[in-house]
């Protein structure tokens, strides 16, 4: 009898447990700038562009630095050298906060 409670109310939760991900869904809008296309196409793919300006206010130009490197080290995210140093130098520029 427990069991069936648990699972109709873990069925009944279902809808609302989707609805983050539904709002993730719409496009994040960053900053307009030379590689910001690169960033939509290669941090876009694993995660919501939302962390960009939800970090901004911590990172200055040399934390975003240390992400990207975290990123492609820790998290084997498939960037190139080239895409590495444009993503930096955009997050560096556009989304840093002061020293």
């Amino acid at each position: 009898m427990q069991r069936a409670m648990l699972l109709a109310a873990l069925l009944l939760a279902a809808p609302a447990l989707s609805a983050p991900a539904l709002a993730e869904e719409q496009p994040v809008e960053l900053k307009p700038g030379p590689g910001v296309d690169v960033i939509t196409a290669n941090c876009g793919g694993c995660h919501s562009l939302d962390f960009v300006r939800m970090n901004s206010p911590f990172l200055t130009a040399e934390g975003w630095k240390a992400e990207v490197a975290k990123m492609r080290g820790a998290f084997a995210a498939p960037i190139d050298d080239a895409s590495a140093a444009q993503i930096v130098a955009y997050l560096g520029t556009a989304y840093a906060a002061p020293k």
